[in-house]
């Protein structure tokens, strides 16, 4: 018999975005807590008892930037890593929200200050190894082109 590592999928991703003079710029915002403490992210957190991964991005999106408009897509694409700690690989949906540019971001206490990067910016800027291959996909399919409309989520 093997030893097994278990897969935990309990929280989502989200990559919003905003087009300012042209151009889409990704939000990055500083974490305050304990993990990752001063690393730039994007929106993250947990999926609570009996919500769908969708949902659950658009109630973070809303606790942690104020954001209430936002045109959400499924990205088709998984953040992920190993919990040396743990002895699991965390798994979470990412999804692609499109927000209006005239929305104001109002940060709760799990960020210090927040950006709208460029692409190039927020990979430079980006925690982890693995955000930046996110971000690369999703610029590809989500600003270079338009996405299907398959991956869009009418909640």
């Amino acid at each position: 018999m093997k030893q097994v590592v278990p897969i935990r999928c309990e929280g989502v991703a989200v990559v919003l975005l905003k087009k300012s003079l042209d151009q889409y710029r990704v939000l990055m915002l500083k974490r305050a807590g304990r993990m990752l403490h001063n690393e730039w992210c994007y929106v993250g957190g947990g999926i609570e008892k009996g919500e769908k991964a969708w949902e659950a991005a658009l109630r973070e999106v809303h606790e942690e930037t104020g954001i209430t408009e936002v045109r959400l897509y499924s990205a088709n694409q998984f953040e992920q890593y190993y919990s040396p700690m743990g002895e699991y690989i965390y798994t979470a949906p990412v999804f692609v929200g499109y927000v209006d540019e005239r929305q104001p971001v109002r940060l709760n206490h799990e960020h210090t200050e927040y950006q709208w990067m460029t692409f190039d910016e927020a990979k430079e800027n980006a925690a982890l190894p693995g955000i930046e291959d996110i971000l690369d996909f999703v610029e590809k399919h989500f600003v270079r082109k338009a996405p299907s409309e398959w991956l869009r989520i009418n909640g």
